[in-house]
């Protein structure tokens, strides 16, 4: 059996299960006992790691919340849209894309992480840096999509609605948990393409 390249090795997947299950974890505990409340200590207990090794995935407290792949994964959906799209419904198709491969579990998830940013003053200061990371992505992502500079007025007022949108979209899930993200994002892009 030849392996597949497109797969992680067994290292690599270790990795990304004991990261995956420190942010569990992590997250399981601050529903249950606040964000201020609970520790590092605690967190590598119920992981069943080291308080070093918590940190070796995750650098603060903070980052065990905001860190997350979402414009990695962005990005890779986007790619798989077929060239003759604008740059509207290349990001429609990609949004609907990302959240058909998340699992149930994956949208609670991430929606009480939202929830969690929004209510701990220290976590939405620290998420300024993902917001204006993902600003920037969607711009990268408009301006491949039309051949563009990253500056030009067409691409930014592109990336600009979507973001808007975007954050729209997640403040709203954050304070409502029933809330269909997914497809509120998608009538809102749809109308943006219209």
């Amino acid at each position: 059996m030849t392996p597949d390249p497109d797969r992680p090795g067994l290292r690599e997947r270790k990795k990304a299960d004991t990261r995956a299950s420190i942010q569990r974890h992590a997250l399981r505990l601050f529903s249950e006992q606040g964000y201020d409340a609970t520790s590092v200590e605690q967190i590598a207990e119920a992981a069943d790691v080291s308080h070093r090794t918590v940190f070796r995935y995750f650098p603060t407290k903070e980052s065990l919340v905001i860190l997350d792949n979402y414009d990695a994964l962005l990005t890779t959906a986007m790619a798989a849209q077929p060239a003759e799209l604008g740059p509207v419904q290349a990001l429609r198709n990609a949004f609907r894309a990302m959240f058909t491969d998340l699992t149930d579990a994956d949208v609670t998830a991430k929606r009480e992480r939202q929830a969690l940013v929004l209510s701990v003053p220290a976590l939405w200061a620290a998420s300024l840096a993902n917001v204006t990371r993902t600003k920037q992505t969607l711009t990268d992502l408009v301006a491949s999509r039309l051949a563009r500079p990253p500056d030009d007025a067409r691409v930014r007022a592109a990336a600009g609605a979507v973001f808007g949108i975007l954050l729209s979209v997640w403040l709203d899930w954050a304070n409502d948990p029933e809330l269909d993200a997914p497809a509120v994002l998608d009538a809102a892009l749809a109308q943006l393409r219209a």
